[in-house]
């Protein structure tokens, strides 16, 4: 059995540039790919709608946040892929689960 090794004694995130670059770039290296993987396989696909499902064009304006240099980058897409509605949904038949984004007036979920 191996001896349990005590948790450093901070487990805080490191602040400095270059370690968080060197902790976390693989990971979010990954995740690009596959957002950028996925649009690919949208551009591939057909029929091609005449616009973008209201989640797609919800994550094309989350890209565009990721690089606009503007602070609050992680709240002002959370906020775009939040539902903010306040109105109970008549039913929930139908429904798997959350959308992850919200529809728009004329884009509702089928």
């Amino acid at each position: 059995m191996t001896a349990r090794k005590d948790p450093p004694e901070s487990s805080a995130p490191p602040t400095d540039y270059q370690s968080l670059v060197d902790l976390y770039f693989l990971e979010h290296r990954a995740k690009s790919l596959d957002i950028a993987a996925f649009l690919d396989r949208l551009d591939r696909a057909v029929p091609q709608p005449p616009q973008d499902d209201f989640r797609v064009a919800a994550l094309r304006q989350a890209v565009a946040i990721l690089n606009d240099d503007q602070p609050d980058r992680a709240a002002r897409i959370l906020a775009l892929l939040s539902d903010h509605s306040t109105d109970p949904i008549e039913s929930a038949v139908g429904l798997k689960g959350a959308f992850g984004a919200c529809p728009t007036d004329q884009d509702t979920p089928s």
